[in-house]
């Protein structure tokens, strides 16, 4: 967990909290953040890998029966970081292609750890923005993990129509995020979160499900479900393009 907290209690970081008083009267963060090319994002995704396991894990269990039939699968992994999430895909899927989208710095750390996975030759790089990289289409499954908690409901709605627009039809949608109740004070963490984003974000949040669910239906998505993830203050978010 240690490159994990060198970036949680960083100064870009901890400086809004320094200030939080500012930061709740306007609504916004008193300072900005790292820059996309920051070696920050680097140690952080090379920290958080181990403590991403037990998603990846649920992640990779659920889709192995829908992935199951299809002769190719191909997988988008957004914002994917370390890669942990299609890496654990295609290590139990032999014909996964994984398709991993970053900032170009950040996917060398997905890279090294596709190569120390055996999956390297089915693991394909997209650097760039998931706002606007080429990301092709016809995918079976797309992956969101800890990302749409950045940005507004009104962006989650876009960054979901473009994603929808490139899977097949019957391919699964999966977002990886804190997902308070109702009440959003519990359970703890996941409330707990949405200050981490008021902090450090113009406008994330940590969504409920009803939340995320809407967002997906109104982006195309249906059947939008909650799972759990044993050994993980997260959730899952899934949901199906007719």
């Amino acid at each position: 967990m240690g490159k994990a907290v060198n970036f949680l209690l960083h100064a870009n970081q901890f400086q809004n909290f320094q200030q939080l008083t500012e930061t709740i009267r306007k609504g916004v963060p008193a300072k900005d953040g790292f820059e996309p090319d920051d070696p920050m994002w680097v140690e952080f995704a090379r920290g958080m890998a181990p403590m991403m396991f037990p998603a990846a894990q649920t992640i990779a269990q659920y889709l192995k029966p829908h992935l199951a039939g299809v002769t190719a699968p191909k997988v988008l992994d957004i914002a994917a970081s370390h890669g942990a999430f299609g890496i654990a895909i295609g290590q139990q899927n032999s014909k996964a292609q994984i398709y991993a989208l970053d900032w170009a710095n950040v996917l060398q750390v997905a890279e090294e750890n596709a190569r120390k996975a055996g999956v390297a030759d089915r693991h394909h790089l997209i650097p760039g923005s998931a706002f606007d990289a080429e990301i092709g289409n016809g995918y079976d499954a797309v992956l969101i993990t800890n990302f749409l908690h950045h940005f507004d409901p009104a962006t989650n709605e876009t960054l979901l129509r473009r994603f929808f627009a490139a899977m097949n039809p019957g391919g699964q949608l999966v977002i990886l995020e804190f997902v308070p109740n109702e009440d959003r004070l519990s359970p703890p963490p996941a409330a707990m979160f949405s200050l981490i984003m008021l902090a450090n974000t113009e406008s994330g949040d940590a969504y409920t499900f009803a939340e995320l669910a809407q967002m997906c239906s109104n982006a195309g998505f249906r059947d939008a479900k909650q799972l759990p993830i044993e050994g993980s203050p997260e959730a899952l978010v899934v949901a199906q393009k007719p």
